[in-house]
């Protein structure tokens, strides 16, 4: 496979030091990089900017732009909140719930925990800049997992040609996918 596995995703932050406070204090996460330059390496344009990145123990990040000079949200604000997100794996369920306990504990507002039809159960809140985060633990057996990814292309052709989520509980006799229980 071309891809071994994600180096970073990037989005805009309002506060580079606001951010790493909020990543490394409230979620734990390493700290590793920070970088800047006045012109885009990429495209020469003008934009001063630093570009900071946050460490977690498989080695990948996530990183943010602070771009005073620029214009533009922190977010897509068309598209409703829940959609643009980043989605932090934890190790256990009582990682999770302890998770949740400490965020709120420190004035965060915690959704959940949100069972993804028993295939995972997530928690979600907001970072300083809007930016929708999620913490969640895998629940599926290994078995269902390789039965999903028998049937993702199926699944992908049945809402390609119905735009109708119900026709996949027909077709394949289970559901899958963000049903709130």
């Amino acid at each position: 496979m071309l891809c071994k596995k994600l180096h970073h995703a990037a989005f805009r932050c309002r506060d580079a030091a606001e951010t790493t406070a909020f990543y490394t204090e409230m979620l734990g996460l390493t700290f590793a990089h920070a970088m800047g330059e006045d012109h885009v390496p990429s495209t020469g344009k003008y934009s001063p900017h630093v570009h900071i990145f946050f460490e977690m123990e498989d080695g990948s990040n996530i990183a943010f732009f602070e771009c005073p000079k620029d214009p533009g949200n922190m977010k897509d604000l068309a598209s409703p909140d829940w959609i643009q997100h980043f989605a932090f794996e934890v190790e256990d369920v009582e990682t999770l719930l302890a998770a949740k306990a400490r965020l709120q504990a420190k004035g965060l507002e915690v959704v959940g925990p949100t069972n993804h039809d028993d295939i995972m159960l997530s928690i979600y809140f907001f970072d300083p800049s809007g930016h929708r985060l999620e913490l969640t633990v895998r629940t599926c057996e290994p078995e269902r997992a390789k039965r999903f990814v028998q049937e993702a292309h199926g699944v992908l052709d049945i809402w390609n040609k119905t735009h109708d989520w119900s026709q996949r509980e027909q077709a394949f006799g289970s559901k899958t996918g963000y049903a709130h229980k």
